[in-house]
C-alpha cells in the first residue's frame, strides 16, 4: 500500500508501507536512488562484512532483513525530516502499520 506524505514546502512523496520487494531485489541500490545514503551505505556494509565472513555466500541475508525493515525506517526519517501524511487515509495506514503512535486530527 502506498501513502503520501507533504512537507512545508509542499513537496509530495509517494512511499510505500509494508516489505520491500525492490531491497529484496536489489539491495542497497533502492536506498541509493531514493538518497537515503546512510541507509544504502549501512545496507551495503552490512552485506559486504557478512559475505566476506561466509566466502559470500550469507551476504543475501541483510537484503532479506531489510526488506521486512526499510520502508518503515525510510517513513520514519521523512517524518523526522518534517514531512507528514497528505490526508487521513494516509495518517490511518501508517497507524495501522505501527509507524505512527495514534490519528491525529488534520
Amino acid at each position: 500500500m502506498h501513502v503520501r506524505l507533504v512537507n512545508a514546502a509542499g513537496g509530495v512523496k509517494e512511499v510505500k508501507v509494508g516489505f520491500s520487494w525492490t531491497t529484496f531485489f536489489f539491495g542497497f541500490f533502492p536506498a541509493l536512488f531514493r538518497g537515503d545514503l546512510k541507509w544504502a551505505a549501512i545496507m551495503f556494509i552490512t552485506a559486504t562484512a557478512i559475505g566476506i565472513f561466509t566466502l559470500g555466500l550469507g551476504a543475501w541475508v541483510p537484503g532479506i532483513i531489510f526488506s521486512f525493515i526499510y520502508n518503515k525506517m525510510y517513513i520514519k526519517e521523512l517524518l523526522e525530516k518534517g514531512y507528514r501524511p497528505l490526508d487521513a487515509h494516509a495518517q490511518s495506514v501508517l497507524h495501522q502499520g505501527g509507524i505512527v503512535a495514534a490519528p491525529a486530527s488534520l
